[in-house]
């Protein structure tokens, strides 16, 4: 009968693994993947040497590597019997053949997998050499196993009627009442940690888990520490690797003994002296999916746990498991929830969005005719206009005959946020990214994928996130607050903005290059002075709006309040307008709105001078449009220095027809000389 071998694996200063040799069975040992020992060193070949049976006895052969192996001292040169003790060196790695490996164990049928060896170190002695260090590892055994726990099956009675399995019972039971109530998992990590300390003979415990929508084959390394309690001084110390790994690919519980705490918990006393502990480790699954796993241990010999103690591991881990999967789905179900309700709003709006462009005027239609063609293009757009003029009103019209109706219109106003908060609404965030980032968070630009992003108030944005956000308009993918993983979105974008960005961008607020990445169209929407023929149509409109939503009964206007409305000049523009008729709806007394029920103010319009209209001891003095017009348009071209381009983009017209009202109204002779 054939003796077992191992190859045991030490990497720098520490025994990392153990593979078992099997007879008829040939194994490289390189650093390329396809190897069955894997030595992640840049001194080590792809391919650096073989081990295999031959009459009986395991030889090593050297496959050629670059920097050749060594067993002791020894350069090898063709074929090399290997004896137990010897100690193979490739680069700054070391393996150790032996037979005695088994004996340690009171099971060797437990040494299948390679990681569910851990090692106990002894203090060597000096001098020791490579096989003396061997011999002063003894490796610590996994004693029990366990794939299902007693606890949550009936047990039998004791003779003071009630079974140990039925005490652990209750307690579970009242702890998966406290879980089910937990509002997030860190709640629900300290009510089952401190469950676990009570109930078992351990001192430290944790619950870790796969982060959230994990794929792949999940290894320790993966697991993110969700909460952890010690009732010792010492703090608590992470699970190994490799015990982490065994677990989650097992789906079994296990209790190991004997374990030091620099080879699976890196940890020491306070003095600096090495430890021993006792582990426990249970599986969090539900059916086959395994989130994670509890680790307890102890580290004070008088407390040792026992198979009871990981039956009850096991079970508490089980009631993890579930208590997680309903606190997933309800959290699901909020988010569903909410995308629904958002998608509901955003179905409303699209089906009244036409109705909302409200008005008659040559000004309102020359708008929708714009916004028509904007529609049918993917460029970007620049909508200007005073506030309150309806500019998202504009946008949405313009998504909502786009090729992108069907999906999301995503709305962000700029001057909301501050620098920080706006980069992290624009690209997200990663967990930890900053104070309050407890979750990753996607941004408005991913949200918006395949959609329309609306920024407001694009003079607002720093210089900062100007940068960025020109780098994701030119196609580049962008970084989440935090991360490192390039991000890309389609999105298409609609500026808006109440400012006069040309003198921004003389005065270096405003950068030229995304001034003119913005500016592919623009659509300008006149402020309401300008268009006094839409009044009549809004306010009946809004009038019908709130009386449905007060349940008023208000037939319309005297004939001195629509003059009012008329003669008015609106600085707040539509949005002043509603909520006037709104104020008006709610406290008229009459089945007409009157006089007095219209609450303006005496605030002047933005750009107010040249254009304001003539006064007779400070009352409105009625004039006639062309008068208002002539007025206006010799203001907007002495505001613009005569530039006639960017006079008729303020006044929403195209330059010949500018051209041809200055010969109209004789303002030629006013433009000055060069």
């Amino acid at each position: 009968m054939l003796q077992l071998a191992y190859l045991v694996i030490r990497e720098g200063s520490k025994w990392s693994d153990v593979f078992r040799l099997v007879p008829g069975q040939s194994i490289t040992i390189g650093r390329a993947q396809t190897n069955q020992i894997v030595i992640k060193d840049e001194r080590c070949s792809r391919t650096h040497v073989e081990v295999f049976m031959s009459t009986g006895q395991w030889t090593l052969r050297d496959l050629d590597s670059r920097n050749g192996t060594l067993v002791g001292d020894q350069l090898v040169k063709g074929d090399w019997v290997l004896r137990p003790g010897d100690v193979i060196r490739i680069g700054r790695s070391q393996l150790v053949f032996v037979h005695r490996l088994a004996e340690a164990f009171s099971d060797s049928s437990t040494i299948i997998h390679r990681e569910e060896i851990v090692w106990e170190k002894r203090k060597p002695s000096r001098g020791d050499d490579s096989a003396d260090v061997l011999a002063a590892y003894e490796p610590a055994t996994i004693t029990h196993r366990r794939g299902q726990t007693k606890f949550l099956k009936p047990g039998e009675e004791e003779a003071d009627g009630i079974s140990k399995t039925g005490r652990a019972a209750a307690k579970l039971c009242r702890m998966a009442f406290e879980l089910a109530k937990a509002a997030n998992v860190a709640a629900m990590a300290d009510l089952a940690l401190g469950g676990l300390l009570d109930g078992t003979m351990t001192d430290a415990a944790a619950l870790l888990l796969l982060p959230r929508n994990f794929k792949g084959t999940p290894t320790g390394d993966d697991l993110e520490v969700i909460a952890s309690l010690s009732a010792s001084k010492r703090r608590y110390h992470r699970v190994s690797s490799m015990l982490a790994s065994t677990v989650m690919r097992e789906g079994e519980a296990v209790l190991a003994r004997n374990v030091m705490g620099d080879s699976t918990l890196g940890s020491r006393d306070s003095a600096g002296e090495i430890y021993t502990t006792s582990v426990v480790c249970a599986p969090v699954r539900h059916g086959r999916n395994v989130f994670g796993l509890v680790h307890l241990y102890s580290s004070d010999e008088n407390r040792v746990p026992d198979p009871d103690d990981l039956e009850f591991t096991l079970a508490v881990a089980d009631t993890v498991a579930v208590a997680l999967v309903n606190l997933n789905r309800r959290q699901e179900l909020a988010e569903n929830l909410t995308k629904v309700r958002t998608e509901n709003i955003q179905l409303r709006e699209r089906l009244g969005v036409r109705s909302e462009l409200i008005g008659k005027s040559e000004a309102i239609k020359q708008v929708t005719e714009e916004i028509g063609r904007a529609a049918a293009a993917n460029s970007t757009v620049l909508i200007r206009g005073e506030s309150g003029v309806g500019k998202e009103l504009v946008a949405r019209a313009v998504h909502y005959n786009s090729t992108r109706r069907e999906n999301v219109f995503v709305c962000l106003n700029c001057a909301a946020l501050a620098e920080t908060l706006l980069a992290s609404e624009l690209f997200g965030h990663e967990r930890g990214a900053f104070t309050g980032a407890t979750e990753r968070k996607l941004g408005k630009f991913e949200a918006a994928d395949k959609g329309t992003l609306m920024l407001d108030e694009i003079g607002e944005m720093s210089q900062s996130i100007q940068a960025k956000f020109l780098r994701v308009l030119e196609g580049h993918p962008f970084e989440r607050v935090g991360g490192s993983k390039p991000v890309s979105a389609d999105v298409r974008v609609i500026a808006a903005t109440n400012r006069d960005l040309e003198k921004d961008i003389a005065e270096g607020r405003f950068r030229r290059d995304l001034y003119f990445r913005l500016r592919v169209l623009e659509i300008v929407v006149p402020p309401l002075r300008q268009r006094p023929e839409d009044i009549d149509e809004l306010a009946d409109y809004f009038l019908e709006k709130f009386n449905a939503e007060t349940g008023r009964r208000i037939r319309g206007f005297t004939p001195a309040a629509k003059e009012l409305l008329f003669n008015y000049r609106w600085p707040g523009n539509v949005r002043e307008l509603k909520n006037v008729i709104e104020r008006a709806v709610v406290l008229c007394r009459g089945l007409e709105i009157d006089q007095e029920d219209l609450l303006l103010t005496k605030i002047s319009t933005v750009g107010e001078g040249d254009e304001q209209e003539p006064t007779e001891g400070g009352r409105f003095m009625p004039s006639s449009l062309s008068d208002i017009e002539r007025r206006h348009i010799r203001a907007t071209l002495h505001h613009t220095g005569w530039n006639k381009s960017r006079a008729a983009g303020i006044l929403g017209i195209e330059r010949s027809t500018l051209d041809r009202k200055i010969r109209r109204y004789n303002l030629a002779d006013e433009a000055p000389r060069h």
